[in-house]
């Protein structure tokens, strides 16, 4: 298998929102495949998120690592947010080179659905709920660079 081409910045499709996919969409074989593949990009890139704008596809989809391994998420959004936050380091696989501190929430309720059409809600707090706002950011056509401040870049400029 071969992992997509990964979209970087400036790119102007990382700044568009995705569509909603429908369920009869993601039940398909061809989108299952799709979804093996994205997970696939992912780890052949040493991320631990990935958002389906980073391949070329303006869809809602996104992968995140868990704990039990690469999870899919289909039309993931965030519905509730702590009052709390904290601030990290960020990087993206779409924006190369490039890292600063952004402020996220400490914890999050996202509410999605399964690669297999299962409707699911669920809170995750600290270093994965940091990379669910990163990743559903991306599917609204926001980029961390938007967040961030105290930008540095490493290496080769972009």
């Amino acid at each position: 298998m071969e992992p997509f081409p990964i979209v970087t910045i400036p790119a102007k499709s990382l700044r568009e929102p995705s569509r909603d996919l429908s369920m009869e969409e993601v039940l398909t074989p061809e989108f299952q495949s799709y979804l093996d593949r994205l997970i696939f990009t992912m780890q052949s890139s040493n991320g631990v998120g990935i958002a389906s704008v980073q391949v070329g596809k303006n869809i809602r989809a996104i992968v995140v690592d868990m704990p039990d391994g690469p999870t899919c998420y289909i039309n993931p959004e965030i519905v509730k947010a702590s009052e709390a936050t904290k601030e990290s380091e960020e990087g993206c696989l779409s924006v190369p080179n490039t890292y600063g501190i952004v402020v996220r929430h400490k914890k999050i309720t996202v509410r999605a659905f399964t690669r297999h059409g299962r409707r699911v809600e669920f809170e995750v707090k600290h270093f994965p709920a940091i990379v669910f706002q990163h990743e559903i950011d991306h599917t609204n056509g926001i980029l961390f660079i938007d967040k961030a401040v105290r930008l540095q870049k490493t290496g080769k400029d972009i």
